[in-house]
């Protein structure tokens, strides 16, 4: 029996294009070697440059036509110099995850080699930890509210309700039983209000949780065990602002955002893209790191969750642990030479037979 999945392309801004046709490339390789797999894809234009073409960064037609896919590869969206009329930049990625209650911001962290940490002493799959980012409230809850140009004063509201707060919670909590059964939450309960009630919320769901150990960090803290000792994370779920920070700290420990895939899922959708913004200063120079984007591609097979599905991105996550064994195969981010298709084409070229997909270690 085939699997097919729609999936909707919005390469975007800046590097988004390149990157995504890297991991496009690896996903039709993946399909090639795997029978039963379908993937049908279709290119949209949204972002900054669409906005220069014709005047919407999230045109009507294109969201109305989002029912139709099972989830979406997104490159990168938003030029620095493109912004509406109160200085903020046009972010339709985060028009996505609120349009399309996309509350689960998952950004899973993982050390591929050693050497490519800035911290010493690390090795391979030393560093193994989802950030978990509730992405639809907190403080980007006011973020489209107009600003008085010629007030001398602006204000941003952190929100933080029950119902948001105990679905995040919760799907850390069952994420964590897959994995190392700890969840840790990053919160700032000592100073201010909202995160003493977001703490709260917590305390709740972890009772439903008994066989998952549970603890609590300021988020200042937490971002010096980061550095500490990231060994001590497993599932780490904290407000919107704070997992913005903290999975760029997070994806420094590991090589850079080259290296930082991540996802925003809902009950419904889910939208799959490298944690990194759109680098318009490398744009068109083909040295853009694709990595994070293609291990973007293997979390979204994976959420396709189909037994043909978790052996693609399983054939995706090999092929990369792989290449990066060898440390001579990087891109300019990260000390190397190759060029983002040379790196494309270095997966491509580690990638297992689909017979042995899954058995690999």
């Amino acid at each position: 029996m085939t699997e097919t999945f729609r999936i909707a392309l919005f390469p975007g801004d800046g590097i988004g294009p390149e990157v995504t046709a890297e991991a496009v490339r690896v996903l039709r390789a993946v399909e090639a070697r795997l029978d039963g797999l379908c993937l049908e894809t279709e290119e949209f234009s949204i972002g900054a440059g669409e906005f220069l073409s014709r005047g919407d960064p999230l045109p009507a037609h294109v969201f109305e036509r989002l029912p139709e896919f099972h989830a979406i590869l997104l490159g990168a969206m938003g030029l620095p110099g493109v912004r509406w009329p109160d200085g903020v930049e046009m972010t339709p990625q985060l028009d996505l995850r609120e349009r399309l209650d996309l509350y689960n911001g998952l950004r899973p962290i993982y050390l591929f080699q050693g050497e490519d940490s800035p911290l010493r002493g690390r090795h391979a799959g030393d560093i193994d930890f989802v950030l978990i980012r509730e992405s639809t409230e907190g403080l980007f809850s006011t973020r489209k509210v107009p600003r008085d140009l010629a007030a001398d004063r602006a204000t941003d509201t952190m929100l933080i309700t029950r119902a948001c707060s105990e679905r995040v919670i919760r799907a850390a909590f069952q994420l964590a039983v897959g994995r190392r059964r700890r969840v840790t939450l990053i919160d700032k309960a000592n100073v201010l209000p909202s995160m003493a009630f977001f703490r709260q919320v917590f305390d709740e769901i972890a009772r439903e949780f008994p066989g998952v150990e549970s603890d609590r960090v300021y988020v200042d803290a937490a971002a010096l065990y980061l550095v500490q000792r990231p060994e001590m994370f497993d599932v780490m779920v904290t407000e919107n602002m704070f997992g913005d920070i903290l999975s760029d700290l997070a994806a420094a420990l590991v090589g850079g955002m080259g290296m930082a895939p991540s996802a925003d899922i809902g009950d419904r959708y889910a939208v799959f893209q490298p944690s990194h913004g759109s680098a318009p200063d490398i744009a068109g120079k083909g040295i853009a790191n694709p990595v994070a984007t293609i291990l973007s591609a293997a979390m979204m097979l994976d959420w396709f969750n189909t037994d043909v599905s978790r052996r693609g991105a399983e054939m995706i996550r090999s092929a990369v642990r792989k290449v990066f064994s060898d440390r001579q195969a990087r891109t300019r981010d990260m000390g190397g030479s190759l060029s983002t298709g040379e790196m494309g084409s270095a997966i491509l070229a580690a990638l297992p037979d689909g017979e042995y997909a899954g058995m690999t270690s």
